[in-house]
């Protein structure tokens, strides 16, 4: 979301893992023995998501994950987790960490609606609203942490807060200008801008350095290859971001794509171009537990996202869009081995839509579309006003989450927020924590979720 608030200017094949017998799930302690174009969107269209007539090209980053099950569910439903339960290569089970199961995480995000417009009675999104959360677990209580968009998908990835900067969705994609190599004691970069030095790392250089694998899959990326490149698709340094708007050709958002944000991960540009990829590239990595990464990031175009209405395609967009967009890749991702076997799906949004002329007497900063939750605090960059702009987070927005170790119907009313989830994921590899992620308290996805 933007709006006028002031003027700124693939690792070697793996072999398959082995199954691990315990008595019950999340009960004895798992034995440790892993090794480290079309016009419409109502119809799944012959690129997005479609099975190539030509031999896949093997992805990237290939993963050892777990034999998978025989079972074949229909489309949307989960299959019964197995028993024994899986385990990853490089990762042991502890029983008080129920993320330590999970081997291959799938985040989807959507775009700028707050909870009670996603998933009050009146909902335009009834497969999200109704369908999904009655597949896993709901969680009401899952708060953006920023305000406009580009900061949220960074910090799920980093934990870096946002600055002026990032809260202005990087209109120049600009060089982060700081003390090199400085951060302050909440693991922050100190200084502004858009592109983050080395030094910052992600979750997903984390995950490399344990040999986990990662892939981010971006909707549209490359379509006018005029516009921008089909992998790791980004403006040059310090030149305006031309994919702000959407065209009718091609609908990709380079703000949505937190993975080019960080000269840890551009400036290596094969490295880039392996693992951020258009969102076609999905259904064959799917096809085998091999080729499905640990950690999947999934951004639809600014139609599909929700952000966009009217679309320039002529497709409705909104929670309408979105909501189509659901239903056709939600089947495809947990009708997967890897996902059927010990995988996790999470389906939320960046931010609650903030409309409007921003003013602090205009919006609630405690309950309001900039609310925040989980003790996130009000000190950012030094440029920069409240993370929400007025108020203290992005927004009340909500979550969903699926997986065989989630009980279907479950509701957890604990306060999240996107360090929540990057920290999860980075306790579930056994990750250290980044930036925001660290902070004291921060509750992560435990028990209350992962029921069965």
């Amino acid at each position: 979301m933007l709006f006028k608030m002031f003027s700124i200017n693939r690792p070697p094949r793996r072999v398959p893992i082995v199954w691990a017998a315990t008595a019950m799930l999340f009960g004895a302690v798992m034995v440790s023995g892993c090794n480290s174009d079309t016009n419409s969107s109502n119809a799944l269209s012959s690129n997005t998501l479609a099975p190539s007539n030509a031999a896949s090209t093997t992805p990237a980053n290939t993963t050892a994950n777990q034999v998978s099950s025989t079972e074949q569910p229909s489309d949307g439903e989960v299959a019964a987790p197995s028993d024994p339960k899986p385990i990853c290569r490089g990762k042991a089970f502890d029983p008080s960490n129920p993320m330590s199961a999970v081997c291959n995480v799938f985040v989807i995000v959507l775009e700028n609606k707050d909870f009670n417009t996603t998933f009050g009675e009146s909902s335009p999104a009834p497969y999200l609203s109704k369908t999904l959360t009655s597949m896993g677990a709901f969680v009401p209580n899952y708060y953006g942490v920023a305000h406009n968009s580009n900061p949220n998908y960074l910090a799920m990835i980093s934990g870096q807060g946002p600055n002026s900067q990032t809260q202005a969705d990087c209109q120049i994609y600009s060089d982060f200008i700081g003390n090199s190599n400085l951060v302050d004691p909440n693991g922050q970069a100190i200084g502004s801008g858009c592109v983050y030095p080395a030094f910052v790392k992600t979750v997903v250089d984390q995950l490399e350095e344990k040999k986990f694998s990662w892939m981010g899959y971006m909707e549209d990326m490359g379509k006018d290859k005029n516009r921008e490149a089909a992998t790791c698709a980004h403006p040059t340094i310090n030149s305006q971001d031309n994919t702000q708007s959407a065209t009718a050709a091609d609908q990709y958002a380079t703000r949505h794509n937190p993975f080019v944000y960080f000269h840890s991960i551009i400036d290596d540009q094969n490295r880039c171009n392996q693992h951020v990829v258009n969102l076609d590239r999905l259904r064959d990595d799917l096809q085998s537990p091999d080729t499905t990464a640990n950690f999947n990031f999934i951004v639809p175009n600014l139609c599909n996202d929700g952000h966009d209405t009217a679309c320039k395609n002529g497709d409705p967009g909104g929670l309408v869009s979105a909501d189509a967009f659901l239903k056709r890749v939600v089947p495809t991702i947990v009708n997967s081995p890897a996902f059927k076997a010990g995988g996790l799906l999470i389906v939320t949004f960046d931010e609650a839509d903030l409309t409007g002329n921003p003013s602090p007497t205009g919006f609630n900063p405690i309950t309001g579309k900039a609310a925040s939750c989980c003790s996130t605090l009000p000190n950012v960059s030094i440029d920069s006003p409240l993370p929400g702009i007025v108020g203290f987070g992005g927004g009340q927005v909500g979550a969903v989450m699926i997986s065989p170790f989630i009980k279907p119907g479950t509701v957890s009313q604990t306060a999240y927020n996107h360090y929540s989830l990057l920290r999860s994921v980075e306790d579930g590899f056994n990750l250290s924590h980044l930036g925001w992620a660290a902070q004291s308290g921060l509750t992560t996805f435990g028990k209350d979720i992962f029921k069965h």
